[in-house]
């Protein structure tokens, strides 16, 4: 009898300690999304910058995303991507063409959104020198949840820019693309990045300490209950 109340004791002390650490965890995850979200909010209030070269392509990571950026170039014609997506206007593509910079290499540009139902009559992008600026994205390699992209296919779900880059015989690519800011003409439709950091932490962590302080109660009612026996 003793080793089982000893056993329980412990398996409840056990339990409060993760529950405790659980909270813990949350508490610090809301720490650092709240800084997450700081620094992206400075860098879609800061003003574009160039575009990032071959020099700094190895370390673009995560930490590089929504920063604004700009380039030069001139569009690479029918070489358009169509990337299936869904935006608040609706169900279509995401745009995906690339741009020979004027520094000397490509870099693939989500010129914005597309009904499907307008993909048809779609007009190729303009000749001639542009200039682009938009947010930096990191590729999105793979697909899309329960889809993979087909490149054989030309069925694109994720914006996954070596595969794309690939199917369109664009070498040297940058290992990012930009979403680009929204321009004139009606489509594509620039200008449709969402940004959103789902920031429930909070909530968790409560859940988890009041998880904790009940787990506490019952195990000092029970203590209590058998003192009194």
């Amino acid at each position: 009898m003793r080793r089982r109340r000893a056993a329980a004791l412990v398996l409840a002390l056990a339990a409060i300690a993760v529950l405790l650490g659980l909270g813990v965890w949350q508490v610090e995850r809301r720490a650092g999304k709240l800084a997450l979200i700081a620094q992206v909010e400075r860098r879609l209030a800061a003003p574009p910058v160039a575009a990032p070269g071959p020099a700094r392509w190895p370390s673009i990571g995560r930490d590089d995303a929504y920063t604004r950026v700009r380039a030069r170039g001139r569009w690479r014609r029918g070489a358009d991507s169509f990337v299936q997506a869904v935006t608040d206007l609706g169900g279509g593509y995401w745009v995906i063409t690339p741009l020979d910079t004027d520094a000397g290499w490509p870099l693939l540009v989500n010129r914005g959104f597309v009904p499907a139902s307008a993909r048809a009559a779609l007009p190729p992008p303009p000749a001639g020198p542009v200039g682009v600026t938009g947010l930096l994205r990191v590729t999105e390699p793979g697909g899309a949840f329960l889809r993979s992209n087909r490149a054989s296919e030309d069925r694109w779900y994720s914006r996954d820019v070596a595969a794309i880059a690939a199917r369109r015989k664009v070498a040297g690519v940058a290992p990012y693309f930009v979403d680009a800011d929204r321009g004139p003409g009606a489509w594509p439709r620039g200008g449709l990045t969402t940004v959103r950091f789902p920031n429930n932490h909070l909530v968790y962590a409560l859940t988890w300490f009041a998880l904790a302080a009940m787990t506490g109660f019952l195990l000092w009612r029970a203590i209590r209950q058998e003192r009194r026996a």
